[in-house]
C-alpha cells in the first residue's frame, strides 16, 4: 500500500508540506501555496528539453550553471517552483534549492501544463524579478522570450521552426526551435 499524504485545510500549502510529500515519480510545485502536480513528461518534451540544454551549457559562461529538473526553485514559503531549465549564478545555489530567482528560467510546453507555464509560472517569476523566462513549444516547435522591464514581462523574441532566436541575457547564445528536436 502506498503512502497516504493528507494536505492542511484552511490555510496554504507551505515548503514544510511539499517535503512531506512522497517520491512517488510526479513532479509537485508550489504556486502561492497552491499545489501543483503534473506527470511526467513525454518523450518530444523531454528531447526538447536536453537539446536545449546542451545548447545552454555550452555556451554558459563559467560562474552560471545550467540545471535541468527536477531541482527546488524556492521563490518563497509558499512558491517553490521546478523550471525545466534555469540558470542561475553558482554561487546562489544551495545543495537543496535556488533560494530565489535564476537568471533565466524554461518551460517546456505540454497539454496538461501550458496553461499553468503561460499565466501562473510567468506571473510568479514575474513578481519575484526573474530577468528572463522562455516557453518551448515542442509540438510547433517555437520559443518565446521574455525579459523583465520596469517590473514587468516584455515579449522580446519569437523564433519557430528553423528560425533562429539570439539571446543576450543572460548570456549569448542563439537557439533554433527545430534543432532542439534533433
Amino acid at each position: 500500500m502506498g503512502t497516504v499524504t493528507t494536505l492542511p485545510r484552511g490555510r496554504a500549502i507551505t515548503r514544510a508540506d511539499l517535503d512531506a510529500m512522497p517520491d512517488d515519480g510526479h513532479r509537485y510545485e508550489l504556486i502561492d501555496g497552491t499545489l501543483v502536480v503534473t506527470p511526467a513528461p513525454s518523450y518530444r518534451h523531454q528531447t526538447v528539453v536536453g537539446g536545449l540544454h546542451l545548447v545552454l551549457a555550452t555556451a554558459c559562461p563559467s560562474e552560471l550553471r545550467v540545471l535541468m529538473a527536477p531541482f527546488d526553485v524556492a521563490l518563497a514559503q509558499d512558491s517553490i517552483l521546478q523550471p525545466d531549465l534555469l540558470v542561475a549564478r553558482r554561487s546562489a545555489f544551495t545543495p537543496r534549492d535556488l533560494p530565489g530567482s535564476p537568471l533565466l528560467a524554461v518551460e517546456v510546453l505540454c497539454p496538461s501544463t501550458s496553461r499553468v507555464d503561460l499565466t501562473l509560472k510567468r506571473s510568479r517569476y514575474e513578481a519575484a524579478g526573474c530577468p528572463s523566462y522562455w516557453v518551448v513549444d515542442p509540438d510547433e516547435p517555437a520559443l518565446t522570450a521574455w525579459e523583465l522591464r520596469d517590473g514587468e514581462y516584455v515579449e522580446v523574441g519569437h523564433a519557430s521552426g528553423a528560425e533562429q532566436y539570439t539571446a543576450t541575457m543572460p548570456y549569448d547564445v542563439v537557439i533554433s526551435p527545430a534543432r532542439l528536436l534533433d
